[in-house]
């Protein structure tokens, strides 16, 4: 029997997006990437990218302002399964400059062009965090 569908499923890290070695460094000290999607892992995927904070980044911002030419969902969450809404840290979303602190799990809709940046407060056990951009790969506009 062919398996027709199973290049639709990603069950292994097979890219990451492109960043300076500086940043790689920075980002593997607080975080574990998960899974990526995009349209060069599936073709015609949406992007899509799941990590686990592990911990305080020693930059803050962590991800300075900017924005995106299409929308973005972006996700924290979370992991003590008694008390799923309890974020066990806290992160703060800027939205155009507007500081937003988060310390339960949420879903965010940032829409086209609307600047905004994140930073981990606290991390008290691990937060899972994803965002997916609404389009073939993650740009910052």
């Amino acid at each position: 029997m062919t398996e027709r569908y199973s290049h639709l499923i990603v069950t292994e890290l097979k890219k990451e997006p492109e960043m300076t070695p500086e940043f790689r460094e920075l980002y593997n000290s607080f975080a574990r990437r998960i899974l990526w999607i995009d349209d060069d892992v599936v073709p015609g995927a949406f992007q899509m990218n799941t990590s686990w904070y592990c911990s305080v980044p020693d930059k803050d911002p962590v991800f300075p302002e900017h924005s995106h030419d299409c929308a973005e969902i972006i996700g924290f969450f979370g992991t003590d399964p008694d008390h799923p809404n309890d974020l066990h840290g806290e992160v703060q979303v800027d939205l155009d400059g507007e500081p937003h602190r988060i310390n339960r799990s949420c879903l965010i809709f940032v829409p086209p062009g609307l600047p905004h940046a994140i930073h981990i407060h606290r991390a008290d056990q691990p937060i899972f965090h994803f965002s997916v951009v609404t389009d073939s790969h993650y740009n910052n506009g």
